[in-house]
């Protein structure tokens, strides 16, 4: 059995704290390696090396350290293939699905190599008579990434690159869940040129977070999980003079209106609520059909296209919907039905049963598609992330009421609407409460040169993921202003200075 330990000063090093945990493929039900769990000392060597890298990182040109996230990117989309087999084996999603996790983690890569444009500062001319000012961004120091099982390598991809290129170290603390990923991103770097210490990987649990969060040289954290963790990594991060960004959980509705293309809208539903197992935090979990005509009509597009979904390992290219990460996941799904199914809501399509009849696969951990219709507000399947293959139907009477149910919970990560409406549409853009909006788009994840972010309980902290967001996280604003002698005053003054 492969034992999987950390990276640290531009290599793959043992773990020596004698704590690890099993790493499990989710098509199989097998475990295939073992983690090691970093103690207090291994995360404060890899705190340690960063900050000896760092004061020759941060002095490097940036535009020498865009050339190296430049190659970096060439080495990704030459290997994707290898990661998206990483990926896999250990997340259970598709080929094809962690394929397209890899693109738009690269993506951010591609934009941090614009960084010697948007690193550029301020300059103004005489602010006062013979004074200039300028501004510049400079980095922080070391910072760290803590980031959950479902995008293995696009989340880390959402950080590093711009903390890099901004001239910043780094310490990724990945999912024990699904931890190569992290290892070949860490190899791949140092072969682009990232001098050793920079990028290092600490694997771990509670422990190797709390070392982080606690650790007087960790300037910034961010974070991807779940709202509860998201609420401890902030609280925790703050409270010892971090700055944080930490994206929790969420609960993302879909509004169809009545003058909506119900094809299109089914389709995208089908996408959107079962890929990648409903593991994503923006999965469409509640549709919200506007009138039951609308509803009945969604539903029976729905229902065959469920029933229909090719469910298996990612070894089988014919696979729509993988395994989900544990045994614990899927028990977690089904057991949300029986909830709705208890309160009241009816199981049209019943994913629970779900055997896998495939050789060799029959202990993995794989659940149907569910689809719940008359759902409420006040079940337990509509207020929580489920993270699983379970679609809740809620009927609404008029586009008021569906914007009001989204307005009324707790969580605001993405929402969509299908309409031909421009007026419609227009409004829903501008008048919503959600961090993401898509128009006929059902998982709105902003490109890399935007910036990715919820509201209210979705995220903790100022500012959202990459794009100039991710600049502004990473760096810090210095302003000089400057007067040479042959414009100073000789005599002292004693009132607020003024320079108009």
């Amino acid at each position: 059995m492969s034992h999987i330990g950390h990276y640290l000063s531009g290599a793959i090093t043992a773990g020596t704290s004698g704590q690890s945990q099993d790493v499990y493929n989710p098509a199989t039900g097998e475990v295939i390696s073992q983690v090691a769990l970093a103690s207090a000392d291994e995360v404060n060597k890899a705190v340690a090396a960063a900050k000896a890298a760092w004061p020759a990182w941060a002095a490097l040109p940036v535009l020498r350290r865009a050339r190296i996230m430049d190659k970096f990117k060439n080495i990704v989309n030459e290997r994707a293939a290898i990661l998206a087999e990483a990926i896999s084996t250990e997340h259970g999603k598709t080929h094809d699905d962690a394929l397209g996790e890899v693109t738009r983690g690269v993506e951010v890569v591609e934009f941090s190599t614009s960084a010697p444009s948007f690193m550029k500062g301020e300059y103004s001319e005489d602010v006062g008579t013979g004074v200039d000012s300028h501004m510049i961004r400079q980095p922080l120091g070391v910072v760290a990434g803590i980031t959950p099982f479902n995008f293995p390598a696009m989340v880390p991809m959402w950080m590093f690159p711009m903390a890099l290129v901004t001239g910043n170290c780094f310490i990724l603390k990945p999912s024990e869940r699904d931890p190569s990923a992290s290892l070949l991103l860490a190899q791949w770097l140092s072969e682009a040129g990232v001098p050793d210490g920079v990028f290092n990987v600490v694997q771990g649990d509670k422990l190797a977070v709390d070392t982080l969060l606690h650790h007087d040289d960790i300037r910034a954290v961010s974070f991807v999980g779940s709202t509860p963790i998201a609420q401890y990594i902030h609280a925790t991060g703050t409270a010892n003079g971090k700055r944080v960004q930490a994206l929790g959980g969420a609960k993302n509705h879909m509004v169809i209106m009545p003058d909506a293309d119900l094809d299109m809208a089914a389709s995208a539903l089908i996408g959107a609520a079962y890929g990648s197992a409903g593991e994503r935090c923006m999965a469409i979990s509640v549709a919200v059909p506007v009138t039951d005509a609308v509803a009945d009509a969604l539903i029976d597009k729905l229902v065959p296209q469920i029933e229909a979904l090719k469910i298996g390992p990612a070894t089988d290219k014919a696979t729509d919907m993988g395994p989900l990460v544990t045994q614990a996941a899927k028990d977690r799904a089904n057991d949300y039905v029986s909830r709705g199914e208890a309160q009241g809501a009816k199981v049209v399509v019943d994913g629970r049963g779900f055997t896998q009849d495939k050789q060799g696969y029959e202990n993995g951990f794989y659940v149907g598609g569910s689809l719940l219709d008359n759902v409420t507000e006040d079940m337990d399947c509509y207020r929580d992330e489920i993270f699983g293959p379970v679609l809740s139907v809620v009927r609404k009477n008029s586009y008021q009421e569906a914007v009001d149910l989204i307005h009324g919970h707790n969580y605001a990560n993405g929402t969509a609407i299908f309409t031909r409406d421009g007026d419609v549409a227009r409004n829903f853009s501008k008048d919503i409460e959600v961090g993401m909006v898509g128009v006929n788009v059902p998982i709105p994840v902003p490109m890399a040169y935007h910036s990715f972010g919820g509201w209210k309980s979705s995220i903790f902290g100022e500012h959202h993921m990459h794009g100039m967001e991710g600049v502004r996280f990473y760096t810090r604003i210095k302003t000089t202003t400057t007067r040479w002698p042959s414009g100073m005053r000789s005599d002292p003054q004693f009132t607020m200075p003024t320079l108009g």
